[in-house]
């Protein structure tokens, strides 16, 4: 009998996860679709830049750019890790539960740097550029909500 609990488990836990995934792949379809306006583009084609902001600002996307690959291949290896503990496991372990964790810091990481990055471009630019960099923001974020 507890065997058939855990092959109900693992089913659920194997449909919620490809549920997950495709939900993903369509979200990042969409989103691809509809390109809402680069951080890059935003700074680089709606704000009027002096010489000097703009030495600022690309000094502050080479040390992004430094950055943010390592992010990312920790983002990736964190996915690469939960695959494997899924295959490994026969339902929810404590190493499907690690691997998950582990997923939530490395994308909650890359986010914060992204975010610490952003509010280091906007602190070189006017309170006029600010609040237009600031609209352009929100509706890259949030685009229904506007």
């Amino acid at each position: 009998m507890m065997r058939g609990w855990r092959a109900i488990a693992l089913t659920a836990v194997l449909a919620a996860l490809a549920g997950g995934a495709g939900t993903w792949i369509s979200a990042s379809w969409v989103l691809a679709r509809r390109e809402p306006p680069s951080l890059h583009d935003i700074v680089h084609h709606d704000l009027k830049l002096s010489p000097d902001q703009l030495a600022r600002i690309e000094a502050v996307e080479a040390r992004f750019a430094a950055r943010r690959p390592a992010l990312e291949a920790d983002v990736r290896a964190a996915n690469l890790e939960l695959a494997t503990a899924i295959e490994q496991s026969d339902g929810d372990s404590p190493q499907v539960q690690a691997a998950v964790d582990h997923f939530h810091v490395a994308m909650g990481a890359l986010q914060k740097e992204t975010i610490t990055h952003v509010f280091e471009m906007r602190s070189v630019l006017t309170p006029e550029q600010a609040a237009i960099f600031d609209d352009r923001i929100v509706v890259a974020l949030a685009p229904n909500e506007n």
